[in-house]
């Protein structure tokens, strides 16, 4: 079988990150959860403040660097994609949004994505679903049902053998790895065949041929 590509792609400012931190983990638990089902995968991590710049350039001139190219092209190629920010004024920071800005819209249809974010407090948390869910929605990538959240006081609310942050980043990364797992290595718009909606009330009133 060959072996699934996965990157992870973090939004963290610090160094060590919280965000960075939270990314590993969920690739960790995916790494689990592929190796359970028997499928291989290869994981890449990449971490955009080492490409602020380069993504600022990019905006600005609409051409991208050699090595951000290079990430752009693995990202789009990926079987799947884990991407985590942390939380900025309510919503993802400007580095993530911008990142997503300079690739194609249609690079993303059908990819598999595990969402996650990080913030101070757990109030932040529908982040997730107003902001992050909507944004590969539009992407058309495949957003796993579970996304995980991660506040501050969740790193120390227990281990593996709890409930809690651990218990959703293993619910999250199955769900996650069955998508990746399912995917075929030939891969098209997952769109392709959908008739558009009008199209489909021609052909129900006799105006379009089938």
């Amino acid at each position: 079988m060959a072996s699934k590509s996965i990157v992870v792609v973090s939004a963290g400012l610090g160094q060590p990150s919280s965000t960075r931190l939270l990314a590993d983990r969920l690739a960790e638990a995916t790494a689990r959860s592929m190796l359970e089902s028997g499928v291989p995968a290869e994981f890449e991590v990449v971490e955009l403040r080492d490409l602020a710049h380069e993504i600022t350039d990019a905006m600005l001139t609409g051409f991208a660097s050699e090595a951000l190219a290079g990430v752009i092209d693995r990202v789009t190629r990926a079987d799947g994609l884990i991407a985590v920010t942390p939380v900025f004024t309510a919503s993802y920071s400007g580095l993530f949004k911008s990142f997503f800005d300079v690739i194609d819209k249609e690079a993303l249809a059908g990819t598999p994505v595990l969402v996650g974010a990080t913030a101070g407090t757990a109030r932040h948390s529908l982040v997730l679903d107003h902001a992050l869910r909507p944004l590969f929605s539009y992407l058309r990538s495949v957003v796993v049902p579970t996304s995980v959240f991660a506040a501050s006081e969740d790193w120390g609310a227990g281990d593996e053998t709890t409930t809690g942050l651990p218990e959703r980043m293993s619910r999250a990364a199955g769900e996650f790895a069955d998508l990746v797992a399912m995917r075929s290595t030939e891969r098209g718009d997952p769109f392709a065949d959908v008739v558009p909606f009008e199209q489909q009330l021609s052909r129900l009133a006799g105006d379009d041929p089938l």
